[in-house]
């Protein structure tokens, strides 16, 4: 394996009103202006005896894809990391320490 397949990244973005933590082996500018392009999705073993509902839903929803393209604002935090967690999904909103980005549509400033 070279060094550039090893290299493994967690990535967080708001979507549909939830925080995705997900694990990659790319990420990148996309060529998309505004998106970040995330590549090489990476998930735990479907073998092992526990399995994670959150990170089952998130394998199941990235079954078939080959690259995501996630809108710059969406994006949360890029972290470069040794060893791969659980991918999770976490609920944004009240309560919550994750604040989606204002976005602004027709003249008003909205939150997602």
């Amino acid at each position: 394996m070279s060094a550039k397949s090893k290299t493994l990244y967690r990535v967080a973005f708001i979507n549909k009103g939830q925080l995705y933590e997900v694990y990659a082996r790319s990420v990148a500018s996309s060529e998309l202006y505004g998106f970040v392009e995330i590549e090489e999705l990476v998930f735990g073993e479907r073998t092992s005896l526990v399995i994670d509902p959150s990170e089952e839903k998130l394998a199941a929803e990235f079954e078939n894809v080959k690259r995501s393209f996630v809108p710059m604002h969406a994006v949360v935090r890029i972290d470069e990391v040794d060893k791969r967690g659980t991918a999770k999904l976490t609920p944004v909103g009240e309560g919550s320490n994750v604040t989606p980005f204002p976005m602004y549509t027709q003249g008003k400033s909205e939150t997602p």
